[in-house]
C-alpha cells in the first residue's frame, strides 16, 4: 500500500469519524486513500473554518478532531484555527500536505517551512519523512493532542512521501491506549480539606478543566454539601447549573461584579481546572492575599497572583469526590443565596423588556426559553460574546462553546457546523456579530449542502461594536470600526437557505420556533441595541 494508505488506516484505528478541509494537489494520493474510507471528509469553503470545525469537534467530543488542507496558502489559512484549539485547550490534529521532499531545500513554488511556522501554536509538530514512522506519528499525535491540557498537534506529509509503496508487514497501526491518571495525593488532600475547614470565607473558581473533562456533577455536588459559592470563568460555563443556589456568575471582564462581592470577602479561592489563558488572577488578586488551592490535570502557571498553598495534580473528578469524605463543616456563606436569586431575577426582568432596536437580553432571553438544557449555543468573538458569557444561564455540563483563550473572531458559524453533525437531534445556535458572522459566511454553503438545520443569530449593528465601545471609553470617540452590511435574508437565500430579519423584540419567540423547525440553515438578522453594555460588569 501507499503511506498515504496506511495513514488513513491509523485515522480509522484513531476512531476518527470527520475530516474538514480542502483538498489540494499536494494531498491527492492522502484525498484517494480517503475515498475508500469510512472516514467523512467535509469539504469547507475556507481552510480555517476547517480549523474551526476541528476545534469545536474536539471540544465536544473529548476526541482530537482533524483538519487537512494542501501546503504553503491552504496551510496558513488553517493557522488561525490552530491556534484556537491550542490556547482553548481543544484536542485537534490538522494534517497538511507538502512539497515534494526533493525541492524543498531551494526556492520553490509554493514552499515555505510549515512545521516552523507551526511551532508556536502547536502541543507537538513535525514532518513525516520516512513512510515506516507513520503509525507511529499518527498514535503520537493523537495522544498529545488528547493529553491534558489539550491542544493541537500538526502533521505535514510531503507528497511523495504519500505516494510511496510500504509493505503490508510495516503497515500495522498501534492500538489506542487511555492512559489512567494517577490517583490524588492523600498528603495533598489533607492540607486542601484543612484549608477548606478553617477558612471562613472559600470560593470555588472553576474553569474550562471541570467543562472540558466532564466534571460538572461531581463539582456541583461538592459545592452544594458544604454550601461554597461557585463562580467560573466565561468558558467553565455549565460546571455548575445555573439553577444551583451556589452558582453566583461568570468573570472575565475587568470591573466585574464578583470582585467586590465575592472575591474580595473571600480568604479562600479553591480555583478547579482554572487557566490562566482566559482570566488573569492579578484581577481577583491584586492584592497577593488570597489563599489558593490548585487542582486541575496539570500543575500551575508561575505567577506572582497565583501562588497555591497546594496543589492536587489529578482527575477533578476524583479528587472533589475524596475531599468530600474529608471535610466535615458546612460553609454557610450567608451572600451565597441571594447573590443566585438575584441573578435569576436579574434574568427574568431584563431578559422580558421590549424595546426596538433590540437589546442583547431580550434576544438570550428568548434563545434560552427556545432551547433544551442539552442544546447547543455558540458564541462567536465581540460584544455578543460578552453578553452571552455574562447573561445567559448554562444548565448543561460542555452546551455552550466560547473561543476565550485565543479569542478568535469567525469561530461560532464553523463551530456550529460541528456541533451540529455530531449532535443532530439537538439545536445548534451560533450567537455572532455582523462582524464575526461574515468573517465565514461562505460557511454557509456548506451548513447548507450537509442540509443541516443549524440557526445563526447576527447581532447587526454595521460595526465592530466591543472596540467602539472600549474606543469611546478609553478616547471619547472611535475610529474606523464602522462598515455596511448585506442584506442578511436575500444573501441567505442567494445560498439557498432562509433568512429573516427581526422586525420587533416580542416577535422573537415566534421567529426562533419557525427557525429550529426548518431543515435547512436559518440567519436570524436582529437590529441591536448595545446601550446597555456599561451593566455588563455589574451583572452577575
Amino acid at each position: 500500500m501507499r503511506t498515504a494508505d496506511l495513514m488513513v488506516k491509523c485515522l480509522e484505528n484513531e476512531g476518527v469519524e470527520y475530516i474538514f478541509g480542502i483538498p489540494g494537489e499536494e494531498t491527492l494520493d492522502l484525498m484517494d486513500s480517503l475515498s475508500r474510507s469510512d472516514v467523512k471528509f467535509v469539504l469547507v469553503r475556507h481552510e480555517q473554518a476547517a480549523a474551526f470545525m476541528a476545534d469545536a469537534y474536539g471540544r465536544l467530543s473529548g476526541k482530537a478532531g482533524v483538519c487537512l488542507s494542501t501546503l504553503g496558502p491552504g496551510a496558513t489559512n488553517l493557522l488561525t484555527g490552530i491556534a484556537d484549539a491550542f490556547l482553548d485547550r481543544a484536542p485537534l490534529v490538522a494534517i497538511t500536505g507538502q512539497a515534494d521532499l526533493g525541492r524543498i531545500h531551494k526556492e520553490s513554488h509554493q514552499y515555505i517551512d510549515i512545521v516552523e511556522n507551526f511551532e508556536t501554536v502547536t502541543k507537538w509538530n513535525t514532518r513525516i519523512e520516512v513512510p515506516e514512522v507513520v503509525p507511529e506519528v499518527v498514535r503520537k499525535a493523537f495522544k498529545v493532542a488528547e493529553t491534558e491540557k489539550p491542544g493541537s498537534v500538526h502533521l505535514e506529509l510531503p507528497d511523495n512521501i504519500a505516494a510511496t509503496q510500504i509493505g503490508a508487514a510495516q503497515a500495522r497501526p498501534i492500538p489506542p491506549i487511555r492512559a489512567r491518571r494517577s490517583s490524588p495525593d492523600r498528603q495533598s488532600l489533607r492540607r486542601a480539606a484543612e484549608l477548606i475547614e478553617t477558612s471562613k470565607s472559600p470560593v470555588i473558581l472553576a474553569g474550562n478543566g471541570v467543562v472540558r473533562k466532564n466534571a460538572a456533577s461531581q463539582l456541583q455536588k461538592f459545592a452544594e454539601l458544604f454550601d461554597i459559592p461557585v463562580v467560573t470563568t466565561f468558558m467553565g460555563k455549565g460546571a455548575v447549573t445555573a439553577r444551583s443556589e451556589c452558582y453566583i456568575g461568570t468573570i472575565g471582564m475587568a470591573n466585574d461584579r464578583q470582585i467586590p462581592d465575592v472575591f474580595r470577602k473571600a480568604d479562600l479561592v479553591v480555583a478547579v481546572g482554572y487557566d490562566l489563558v482566559e482570566y488573569a488572577p492579578r484581577m481577583w488578586n491584586p492584592d497577593l492575599d488570597k489563599r489558593i488551592i490548585h487542582i486541575d490535570f496539570t500543575t500551575s502557571e508561575v505567577d506572582l497572583s497565583y501562588v497555591p498553598e497546594v496543589e492536587i495534580v489529578s482527575d477533578i473528578r476524583e479528587t472533589l469526590e475524596l475531599l468530600e469524605g474529608m471535610i466535615s463543616c458546612n460553609k454557610k456563606a450567608g451572600y451565597t443565596t441571594a447573590l443566585h436569586q438575584e441573578l435569576l431575577d436579574t434574568f427574568e426582568t431584563t431578559g422580558k423588556m421590549d424595546s426596538w432596536p433590540v437589546r442583547p437580553q431580550r434576544i438570550l432571553y428568548a434563545l434560552r426559553k427556545a432551547m433544551a438544557d442539552d442544546d447547543i449555543v455558540i458564541a462567536d468573538v465581540g460584544t455578543n460574546k460578552l453578553w452571552v458569557a455574562k447573561f445567559y444561564p448554562v444548565y448543561a455540563n460542555n452546551t455552550l462553546l466560547i473561543s476565550n483563550g485565543f479569542a478568535s473572531m469567525g469561530f461560532a458559524l464553523p463551530a456550529s457546523i460541528s456541533a451540529k453533525l455530531l449532535y443532530p437531534q439537538k439545536k445548534v445556535v451560533a450567537v455572532c456579530g455582523d462582524g464575526g458572522f461574515m468573517m465565514n459566511v461562505h460557511e454557509i454553503e456548506t451548513a447548507s449542502r450537509l442540509g443541516l438545520n443549524i440557526v445563526v443569530i447576527i447581532f447587526d449593528d454595521s460595526g465592530y461594536n466591543l472596540i467602539r465601545w472600549k474606543s469611546m471609553k478609553k478616547f471619547g470617540n472611535a475610529f474606523s470600526v464602522d462598515f455596511t452590511n448585506p442584506d442578511f435574508v436575500k444573501l441567505a437565500e442567494s445560498f439557498g437557505v432562509e433568512g429573516v430579519r427581526v422586525q420587533s423584540s416580542d416577535t422573537l419567540e415566534q421567529v426562533l420556533t419557525w427557525a429550529f423547525s426548518r431543515k435547512k440553515p436559518v440567519i436570524v438578522d436582529v437590529p441591536i441595541d448595545y446601550s446597555s453594555n456599561e451593566t455588563l460588569s455589574s451583572l452577575l
